[in-house]
């Protein structure tokens, strides 16, 4: 009966991942947010109590694959209430060519590369641009992830009321190269 059940099991592992091929890994790095470091406070937020400066880092990325039409990069804090956390910044539809966001690319002026465009990227956040890290005071420190992903496609055409969740769910199956890192930030 063991037996059976672990080649059922086989089986349907097997047959759910055939033909699938999991995303290349993406070289992504900020020379503004050093590893190892709290993330300084010129790219921390300037709402509810915070006192940072709001503007974005620079983001880079190495190792795009060819057919690479568009990128699109988030910044998502885990940790943030509700449990759901909290997505920090979404940049879509940037030009597959594209190898970095500038610094100030997150602010409403930014230097986006032709073609990108930032979509809101939480429910409470009024506007498309970057909100920096602002956890609670007397929180441990919060983990922003940062995701850059090579797509198949040129634009994720959704309306402007879309969420981020609506925007991550038009790349499955698109993904051809993926890569992160994670910064921490907590108040002082």
């Amino acid at each position: 009966m063991r037996l059976q059940v672990a080649l059922a099991v086989l089986s349907l592992l097997a047959s759910g991942t055939a033909g699938a091929t999991a995303p290349i890994a993406l070289a992504v790095s900020s020379p503004d947010l050093p590893a190892g470091k709290l993330i300084p406070d010129l790219f921390t937020g300037r709402d509810f109590g915070c006192t940072g400066g709001e503007v974005s880092p620079e983001i880079v990325w190495r190792g795009a694959p060819a057919g690479t039409k568009s990128v699109m990069v988030t910044m998502y804090d885990p940790y943030r209430p509700p449990q759901s956390g909290w997505w920090h910044w979404v940049v879509i539809d940037i030009p597959g060519t594209a190898d970095h966001l500038p610094r100030g690319a997150g602010n409403p002026d930014g230097p986006l590369p032709a073609g990108a465009r930032m979509a809101r990227p939480d429910g409470d956040a009024p506007q498309p641009r970057y909100y920096g890290p602002c956890p609670d005071k007397g929180d441990p420190a919060h983990h922003y992830v940062i995701t850059v992903k090579a797509l198949d496609i040129a634009r994720i055409d959704l309306p402007d009321t879309a969420t981020t969740a609506d925007y991550d769910y038009a790349t499955v199956g698109h993904v051809l190269a993926e890569g992160r890192i994670v910064r921490d930030y907590r108040r002082p």
